[in-house]
């Protein structure tokens, strides 16, 4: 079961298209002039066929605000300059030299606008094949991190980089052919900002998973630049707390130097399976916690490869849970200005998602019951000393480090 999946240039006449009998439904991709101005889903039957007309007629219900900005915003000269300043992009990888091929394929080619440079973190491989692939590459820096967890290789990033502004990009992504001009773009009118986080598109719709994981919402943040700044944010009593809204870890960039009196990552956090999560909200608070602004810009897209199986999607969403509440617990220790506000994030949390379970089960949402309970049994973990027995292991994962470094 799957969707079909089309993307559709508005410059260009539309095309009519034809679902296959495995396909139950379309997504479309739609741009305006090179830039994303939307994407949509639809449920249609099998071997239906959606004509020219009827899908303009689809777009136009779905993108037609967003067409509207975007054509007065050309008529008023477009936007501002890009950004001339360095850019380091970092790929923190883990045995996934397949993952890591496809997205050299779409990235190192838009070194051709400008350059930048490219560093591979390879932590705590189990074989040289990312090394071996890494060197067929011109321009292209290998590091090895030995100590186990994305945020240690985030950390070893910070510290090898050369570029002010420092991407993170994960190995389960193709950027996009405008990532480059939305990065710039970005910081280019933004110069001020902490960090610059963009839209986030599946690659395909070719499972049950993967179509399950866009119905529920999946990593899109919208077609609007959006700036966060200051500590309030009108009709968001949480803010700055609930740190999902400023963007997704697979796609996101700062500047270096902030990033470095903020101390990096916290390596408790992201340690693959007994915490795999909570990385990104935790820094995306503490930029604008700090006083930065954080800028949301679709310009700068990926495509990322959502896990295809059933059992993929649950472990996805329980880790979610656990994630977020270990971003909490770990907020709630060292920020208690912000433990009022964390106390209703988390009753917020758990009163959302035990909504979800309940229309779940009535088969009304997305997700199955399955689903729905696996995130939530999540958050409860996340919440019973998850984040302090991460720290207790990324600590002694230091220090058996540093003692083989001693020989």
């Amino acid at each position: 079961m799957s969707y079909l999946y089309v993307n559709v240039e508005l410059d260009h006449p539309l095309p009519t298209v034809t679902l296959s009998d495995e396909e139950v439904g379309l997504g479309v991709v739609v741009r305006l002039r090179e830039v994303l101005v939307g994407f949509l889903l639809t449920e249609l039957p099998r071997g239906s066929t959606v004509s020219a007309q009827e899908l303009d007629a689809l777009i136009g219900a779905s993108c037609a605000s967003r067409l509207v900005q975007e054509t007065v915003l050309e008529s008023m000269g477009g936007r501002g300059e890009l950004s001339q300043i360095s850019l380091t992009v970092a790929v923190c990888t883990h045995d996934r030299t397949a993952g890591l091929e496809q997205l050299m394929a779409s990235l190192l080619p838009l070194r051709e606008e400008s350059a930048f440079e490219v560093l591979v973190v390879d932590n705590a491989p189990s074989d040289e094949s990312t090394k071996t692939f890494v060197a067929t590459l011109p321009g292209v820096r290998y590091v090895r991190e030995d100590q186990t967890g994305l945020d240690f290789a985030r950390n070893r990033a910070i510290a090898e980089a050369t570029g002010e502004v420092l991407a993170f990009l994960d190995d389960d992504v193709e950027v996009d052919r405008g990532w480059l001009q939305g990065l710039r773009l970005a910081w280019g009118e933004h110069p001020d900002a902490g960090c610059v986080t963009g839209l986030v598109l599946p690659f395909e719709l070719a499972t049950q998973a993967q179509i399950t994981f866009e119905l529920y919402g999946g990593f899109r943040r919208g077609f609007d630049t959006l700036r966060y700044v200051g500590q309030s944010l009108p009709g968001n009593r949480l803010y700055p707390l609930g740190a999902g809204i400023f963007g997704a870890g697979c796609n996101m960039s700062y500047r270096r130097d902030l990033l470095r009196r903020l101390g990096g990552f916290d390596e408790a956090l992201d340690t693959g399976r007994p915490l795999p999560g909570g990385g990104d909200l935790d820094m995306f608070h503490r930029v604008v916690r700090s006083g930065y602004p954080l800028v949301y810009e679709p310009r700068y897209a990926v495509f990322h490869k959502h896990r295809r199986e059933h059992s993929q999607l649950r472990r996805q969403l329980w880790t979610w849970g656990t994630g977020f509440m270990a971003y909490v617990v770990k907020t709630f220790r060292a920020d208690p200005v912000a433990n009022i506000k964390l106390v209703w994030l988390v009753a917020w949390w758990f009163r959302i998602h035990v909504k979800e379970v309940v229309r779940s089960m009535l088969g009304r949402g997305p997700l199955s019951p399955e689903l729905a309970v696996a995130q939530l049994v999540g958050g409860v973990v996340g919440l019973s000393g998850t984040y302090g027995r991460s720290r207790r292991r990324s600590a002694a994962i230091r220090a058996q480090v540093a003692s083989q470094a001693r020989g």
